[in-house]
């Protein structure tokens, strides 16, 4: 066995860290969804969305319909989105979003990695002129799929762009981008043609990118990686050039 075999073991305890921040974060999106529209997908689209991004990170299906069940509890707090926003060392743009039932503790957590890192925590709203927010949708194009036809389809539903990425595998994945006012429109399009979306996003788009050296970037990354691994936090966005 060997290096090979603790490298195969590191890797697969990365992956199965990343999962679990994943449901996590999924059952989150949940819990809000029912409290804010009801427990039925077919007449809550923020709770389709959060089913559909469950299912693209293979979430259980019992965990799903256990996240739905608890939110439905009257008794149960639902989550606070608070946006948080400043700069890594270096220079580099931050913004991360947050669902958190406790205020106090989540902007302790995040102003000490800012202060550990050498970062600097700033104002709500001083990175508006940084990231633009857009409605992002990712599905594995269908064999025979005509994407040109399918981008000119989707104009009139918000379809900014229609371009193609390579996941973590090296698997092509069809990516639909619109604008932020646009989530439920191109959203509904979408299925409407039955295209079986891997996941529903509204993602923040750095405008313009920093340039760093390697060591700049490592150090940037500190903060990153200490930020992603909170369980308040939803997302983590930042404009470093890779």
């Amino acid at each position: 066995m060997g290096r090979a075999f603790e490298f195969r073991k590191e890797r697969k305890f990365k992956r199965w860290a990343k999962m679990a921040v994943q449901f996590t974060r999924i059952g989150k999106d949940i819990v809000m969804a029912v409290k804010e529209s009801g427990p039925h997908p077919e007449t809550n689209s923020r709770l389709r969305t959060a089913m559909q991004n469950a299912k693209a990170v293979n979430m259980p299906k019992d965990r799903v319909e256990a996240a739905i069940k608890r939110a439905s509890d009257k008794s149960l707090a639902n989550y606070e989105e608070i946006v948080y926003e400043g700069y890594a060392p270096h220079g580099v743009a931050v913004l991360i979003e947050t669902a958190t039932d406790n205020t106090n503790r989540t902007v302790a957590n995040v102003r000490s990695y800012f202060n550990k890192t050498n970062g600097t925590l700033g104002k709500t709203g001083s990175l508006d002129f940084v990231f633009n927010r857009k409605s992002i949708f990712r599905f594995v194009p269908a064999e025979g799929l005509d994407l040109e036809e399918l981008e000119f389809e989707l104009i009139d539903a918000g379809l900014e762009e229609l371009y193609v990425e390579a996941d973590e595998e090296g698997n092509d994945i069809a990516v639909a981008q619109g604008a932020f006012e646009n989530f439920g429109s191109l959203q509904k399009a979408l299925e409407e043609k039955g295209i079986e979306l891997k996941s529903s996003k509204l993602e923040r788009i750095a405008l313009s990118h920093h340039e760093v050296t390697e060591e700049q970037a490592a150090d940037v990354l500190k903060l990153i990686d200490k930020l992603e691994e909170d369980d308040d936090v939803q997302a983590v966005y930042h404009n470093m050039a890779e």
